[in-house]
């Protein structure tokens, strides 16, 4: 049997105007640094020019979409088929009334929220806690700091499999604690905000108040990818928190090669510089068997994995 990577020889990419690039190294585009190629990366110009793309793959092609790279671990055996990813014609944001601001899928979560805080909007701040882009906060309903992408969303453009655009409402989405319910393929290219006229000075201070307290409890200055695994108590505040879980099953600092779930947030794992995706990989299970023995809770992945092992 052929490999994908010769198969892909043989099925022609569609003309489009943005870029392939083939033989891409995943790790330098995601944030824990690590894993193998992706056989070809896609970078369309625009909407249409993605559109097209879509409807002219061949659907044998395996197609993922990598985002910011942020809670993102790629296996080190790498990708196969095509890895779409969007780029700065996905990254605008504006106002389109007094209360609602949109925003492409690329748009990192930190622009939206101080483009709102330019325009004196508030109930986004809490997306200047988020280390991600739009797309990936609706497709998993990010949150953080006592908001979610759930209560601020009104509506969302996406591309199916075959390039036909289709706009849904939040509801539609089915949007739950750090789940989006909607179970076909789509690509998110940008989204609508409702948001709450406000005092800007206290919006900005309420930005830096989450920034502080990010930068004083959570690794941002290592190689991480933000929380590994889902509260099991959900959004509900009175229910069991990972890092608790985590701790209480002894599992602080826990470590594998270079590899090691964070001393200062232990719901965080961290690459020291020479671990493999397997490596951290093989401590987020390890983590999940030490939660379950000691707890009896069943850690859920929130870091998305891709690829194939070596």
């Amino acid at each position: 049997m052929q490999s994908l990577q010769t198969q892909m020889q043989d099925w022609p990419l569609p003309e489009v105007r943005g870029k392939y690039l083939r033989d891409v190294a995943l790790a330098d585009l995601c944030w824990f640094r690590v894993g193998g190629t992706a056989d070809v990366v896609f970078m369309p110009a625009d909407a249409d020019d993605l559109s097209v793309f879509l409807a002219e793959l061949s659907h044998d092609v395996p197609l993922h979409i990598l985002g910011a790279g942020s809670n993102t671990l790629v296996r080190d055996g790498g990708v196969r088929g095509v890895v779409l990813r969007l780029g700065a014609a996905f990254g605008q944001v504006k106002p389109i009334s007094d209360t609602q601001i949109s925003a492409g899928a690329a748009t990192l979560d930190v622009k939206l929220a101080r483009a709102a805080a330019d325009l004196s909007l508030s109930g986004l701040e809490f997306y200047r806690g988020i280390p991600g882009a739009i797309g990936g906060a609706i497709a998993m309903n990010a949150g953080a700091y006592g908001g979610e992408t759930s209560d601020v969303l009104v509506e969302v453009e996406a591309l199916d499999r075959a390039g036909k655009t289709h706009v849904f409402s939040a509801a539609d989405l089915q949007l739950s604690y750090r789940h989006n319910g909607y179970s076909e393929f789509l690509v998110y290219t940008g989204a609508r905000f409702e948001a709450t006229p406000g005092d800007q000075p206290t919006i900005m201070a309420a930005m830096d108040e989450i920034s502080a307290k990010r930068e004083a409890t959570q690794p941002i200055k290592s190689r991480t990818g933000g929380s590994t695994f889902k509260n099991p108590g959900g959004a509900n505040p009175q229910g069991p928190k990972a890092w608790k879980l985590i701790d209480a099953a002894g599992a602080r600092g826990l470590q594998v090669g270079d590899a090691q779930m964070s001393e200062l947030h232990c719901n965080f794992m961290i690459n020291h510089g020479q671990a493999s995706a397997a490596d951290l990989e093989t401590l987020g299970e390890q983590v999940r068997a030490l939660v379950a023995q000691t707890s009896g809770e069943d850690l859920h992945w929130e870091i998305k994995r891709i690829g194939e092992a070596v």
